[in-house]
């Protein structure tokens, strides 16, 4: 078992919500010349007659000034706020396969993009396509309210294509604030986030073992989904105790504090990236319009990162499904 940490966290990952509400500094705008490197990589890769997902970081060249800004933004997910949100991208500008194609570079540029489920695909839709009455329709492919929650991957990236008629706001929380506040009201289930839980966790056969909470090397790190983890304990017959169910309603009321939450309703072009060990996130429910054609729709890419946390060895790092050949 790491140690377990019993002091507050400091630093800009323990941020809130009112913290930064008027603080713009986690808002970074594509500027004309971003958009022209993206665009002269993209003729690039296409004289290379390369296509999405079939070509590598090498074969969509950005330019030495987007790549000083993406590092930055590496930097900030991992020892900043662990968020952003990057606004412009010109999504209308381009066909089908030129947007899946930008986006995919720019996450090359990032780190590696992994895939998403058994068939191998590195970009997710995330649209309302599924049945909600199915019980195996993950939530993403509805309408629905999606829980807080993080993915199987260092970082996950999210590109607004289209938004919805009405709602489907993300929303953002720091997993050090909410530590901070168990802390300082509730210390008496600290320990209990610490025990090794049964998760089911769709990119594996069976549910495995890991904390809710780990603090290695100086890092605070957090795997939630209060939906995944009573399913894990199911599976394996290991129901949670009347003590466990008590701190994962305590961790609940906190997690969904007003005041320590960002709420952003993302626009066409907006690209929000988030790492899944610092931030938990989360959507409301939307309507959507009739037209099929203006649905709203994102693009995600989930990326396992060149300067991820050393993870401790009892809170294993997850990321994507196995490509499919080496199933």
């Amino acid at each position: 078992m790491s140690i377990i940490l019993k002091n507050p966290v400091t630093g800009p990952a323990a941020w809130t919500g009112q913290d930064i509400q008027n603080d713009t500094s986690w808002i970074e705008q594509l500027q004309a010349s971003d958009i022209q490197a993206l665009d002269e990589a993209l003729a690039t890769l296409k004289s290379k007659g390369r296509a999405f997902p079939n070509f590598e970081r090498e074969d969509f060249p950005i330019g030495t000034a987007l790549l000083k800004r993406l590092a930055a933004l590496s930097d900030e997910l991992e020892n900043g706020r662990g968020f952003s949100l990057w606004r412009g991208l010109p999504v209308h500008r381009y066909s089908e396969d030129e947007l899946k194609a930008v986006y995919y570079g720019i996450g090359l540029h990032l780190g590696l993009p992994v895939c998403q489920n058994p068939r191998g695909d590195l970009l997710g839709e995330v649209a309302a396509v599924g049945d909600p009455k199915d019980v195996r329709t993950r939530v993403y492919q509805t309408n629905l309210y999606l829980p807080y929650h993080s993915d199987p991957s260092d970082v996950v990236g999210l590109l607004c294509v289209r938004k919805a008629k009405q709602g489907g706001i993300s929303s953002l929380v720091s997993v050090a604030r909410i530590y901070n506040e168990i802390l300082e009201k509730h210390p008496e289930y600290l320990g209990i986030y610490y025990r090794m839980f049964y998760f089911e966790h769709l990119c594996e056969p069976q549910p495995s073992l890991s904390p809710i909470f780990s603090y290695h090397l100086g890092k605070l790190s957090c795997r939630y989904l209060r939906q995944y983890l009573e399913l894990g304990c199911d599976i394996k017959g290991v129901p949670l105790s009347k003590v466990e169910m008590e701190a994962l309603d305590c961790f609940d009321r906190i997690m969904h504090l007003p005041e320590i939450r960002v709420d952003m309703l993302m626009e066409p072009g907006d690209l929000q990236f988030a790492n899944n060990y610092a931030v938990l996130h989360s959507r409301t429910e939307f309507e959507d319009h009739d037209d099929v054609a203006q649905r709203r729709r994102m693009l995600r890419l989930w990326l396992k990162m060149p300067n991820a946390r050393e993870l401790a060895p009892e809170f294993p790092g997850r990321n994507g499904f196995p490509p499919p050949n080496t199933l």
